[in-house]
């Protein structure tokens, strides 16, 4: 393993009593899809908990990344990005995004400050300003800012001025401004326990996570043409002192999309199988031997039950 414990797996550590003035509690990270929510939880854990890419909609579940200091303890929750859902996988995603805004202590609603705001914005505000908790506006991608960025702040700052929020600007991508995030979030925040060990950077178990990360290099090498109808399940895992055996299936919903992963003799497998192998092998810190096969599973982003089987279901 790494430096730091990963998940809840290799959990040995027991957890401390939090000295006075302690702070901690859980923040939802909320935005439209591809406003930098994973790639900002990661850097500011310091440490790949969730997957990223230029593709959007890429968060399917509430993965919560842990960020502790000497004086706080943040439980972040990286959600789906809020849209109108096309199939039943958009509203299970939607409705665990608003059902994670009801149950944190706080909200850092992220936006692209590269553009203006749009109307997805105004729907996100619209949902935040009918809750009690308190809101951080976050202008994020600032590296990507036009030289007239002031025009579009103000379309941020018209956004929210019936609101009380506070605002930062950032990027999740070169790390400006994101020590003064962290501020701003920890002052946010009220006194309270350590809810997790202090070496722990995530909840999730090691084996969801391997599934993102094969996940990832699928996004990341077939771009639209296998766009959000893959699902990864690890069928089998044996370690042994030397070597971690993995055995992966990539569903699909089409028998087109087949030979699209495949590749001419096996080739687009084979390099996504090799990519995601290296990124494993930096999570579990030795060597992988990662297996892939492809199974069509026709329509099952509109199945509830499949939706269920794959991991995605509605949460209360």
């Amino acid at each position: 393993m790494n430096s730091q414990s990963l998940n809840l797996d290799n959990l040995q550590t027991t957890i401390p009593i939090a000295p006075e003035g302690f702070k901690s509690g859980f923040v939802a990270i909320i935005g439209r899809p591809n406003v930098g929510k994973s790639t900002l939880m990661n850097h500011l854990i310091g440490q790949k908990v969730a997957i990223t890419s230029p593709v959007a909609q890429t968060t399917r579940n509430r993965l919560q990344g842990i960020l502790t200091t000497p004086e706080a303890q943040i439980i972040f929750v990286d959600t789906p990005g809020i849209h109108k859902p096309h199939h039943e996988l958009g509203k299970v995603l939607v409705q665990n995004a608003k059902t994670a805004i009801k149950s944190v202590d706080l909200v850092l609603f992220v936006v692209d400050s590269s553009t203006d705001a749009g109307t997805g914005d105004r729907f996100i505000l619209d949902i935040l300003t009918r809750l009690n908790t308190p809101v951080i506006l976050g202008l994020n991608k600032v590296d990507l800012q036009p030289t007239n960025y002031q025009f579009i702040d103000d379309t941020y700052s018209n956004l929210i001025a019936d609101t009380n929020w506070s605002t930062v600007k950032f990027s999740a991508t070169t790390g400006t401004g994101t020590e003064q995030l962290q501020k701003a979030l920890i002052d946010k925040l009220e006194s309270g326990p350590y809810y997790y060990p202090p070496d722990l950077v995530t909840d999730q178990p090691e084996r969801f996570i391997m599934a993102e990360l094969i996940r990832e290099q699928i996004l990341l090498h077939t771009r639209q043409e296998i766009p959000h109808s893959v699902a990864i399940t690890i069928e089998k895992i044996e370690e042994t002192p030397k070597i971690t055996k993995v055995n992966a299936a990539i569903n699909i919903e089409r028998s087109s999309q087949k030979g699209i992963l495949i590749g001419k003799k096996g080739s687009m497998l084979k390099t996504i199988g090799t990519a995601a192998r290296k990124q494993i092998q930096k999570l579990i810190s030795g060597n992988v031997h990662l297996e892939l096969f492809v199974k069509v599973e026709p329509k099952w982003r509109q199945s509830r039950l499949r939706l269920a089987e794959f991991g995605y279901q509605v949460e209360e």
